[in-house]
C-alpha cells in the first residue's frame, strides 16, 4: 500500500518532466541492510534502490556509517554486504550500477585509518565524512589536512545540517578554501531537517559552494521527501546548470 502510494506520486513528478537522471549517481545512501540505521531488511534495500531507479539515477554508491561507538563496520564487511545487494539485484534483474563506500564519522578512530589507508572511497577519491551535530570539532582543518596528506580529497557530508557552522556562511568558505569539499542533502532543501539546516541550504547553492548533492535515503520516509524535492526551484537550479561532479562519479 505505502509502495503504490509512493508510485503514485511519481507520476506526479514524471509528468513535470524533472529528475535525477542529469546528476546520473547518487553518493550517498544507507542502503546495505542491517548495518547502519538504513535498510534493515534485503527486500528493504531493494524496494529502495527501484525508486532511485524511478527517480532517474544511474548509479547508486552506498555510504553506511564508520562509528566508533555506534557503527564498527569495517572496510570487509561492508565490501561482504555490497556484494549480497549485488546478488540480489542480479537474480531479480533489476539493472542498476551499484557501488560502496563509507560515511566516516570524525571521531578518535579516523586518524588512525587514515594513517593505515584503511578506507573507502568515493570514486577511489573522495573520503566523505560527517561531524557531530552538537560540537565544532576543534581538530577539524587539521583532519582536512590528514585526509590531503595521504592524498585523498576530503568531502564534508551535509554540512548544511551542523547549526554551528551555519550561522555564518564565512565558516563553509573556510572549509573550502582548506581544500575540502561540500556535499548537500538534497531532502534538507524541503525543510526535513529543519528550517535552519533549510536556510544554510539554500545560502550554500545561491553561493555555489556545493560539489555534490546526495539522498543521504534511509527509508520509505526520505522517498517521499525526494519526490517533494522535486518540486522546489533550488532544487530545479541543482539539476539545470548548477556546476555538480555528481556525474563524474
Amino acid at each position: 500500500m505505502f509502495f503504490n502510494l509512493f508510485r503514485k506520486k511519481k507520476k506526479d513528478t514524471e509528468h513535470q518532466g524533472v529528475d535525477f537522471s542529469t546528476v546520473g549517481a547518487d553518493m550517498h545512501s544507507h542502503l546495505i541492510p542491517g548495518i547502519d540505521d538504513g535498510a534493515q531488511t534485503m527486500e528493504e534495500s531493494i524496494i529502495l534502490i527501484k525508486r532511485m531507479m524511478d527517480f532517474g539515477f544511474k548509479k547508486v554508491i552506498t555510504t553506511p556509517h564508520v562509528m566508533a561507538d555506534y557503527y564498527r563496520n569495517t572496510s570487509d564487511g561492508i565490501r561482504r554486504g555490497l556484494d549480497g545487494v549485488r546478488e540480489e539485484l542480479q537474480k531479480q534483474q533489476v539493472e542498476i550500477e551499484i557501488d560502496a563506500a563509507a560515511e566516516y564519522y570524525l571521531d578518535e578512530t579516523l586518524e588512525n585509518k587514515i594513517r593505515k589507508g584503511d578506507i573507502l572511497l568515493i570514486g577511489g577519491k573522495f573520503l566523505l565524512f560527517e561531524l557531530s551535530f552538537v560540537n565544532y570539532p576543534q581538530n577539524l582543518m587539521d583532519t582536512i589536512s590528514k585526509i590531503k596528506d595521504k592524498g585523498y580529497t576530503p568531502l564534508l557530508a551535509h554540512p548544511e545540517r551542523y547549526s554551528y557552522l551555519a550561522s555564518d556562511i564565512e565558516n563553509y568558505h573556510r572549509i573550502k578554501n582548506a581544500g575540502c569539499y561540500l556535499q548537500l542533502n538534497t531532502t534538507s532543501l524541503t525543510g526535513f531537517y529543519g528550517k535552519t539546516a533549510q536556510k544554510a541550504a539554500e545560502e550554500l547553492v545561491d553561493a555555489f559552494l556545493i560539489d555534490f548533492i546526495g539522498t543521504d535515503l534511509h527509508k520509505m520516509k526520505h522517498v517521499q521527501m525526494l519526490d517533494h524535492a522535486l518540486r522546489l526551484p533550488y532544487v530545479h537550479k541543482l539539476l539545470s546548470n548548477y556546476p555538480l561532479q555528481n556525474q563524474m562519479l
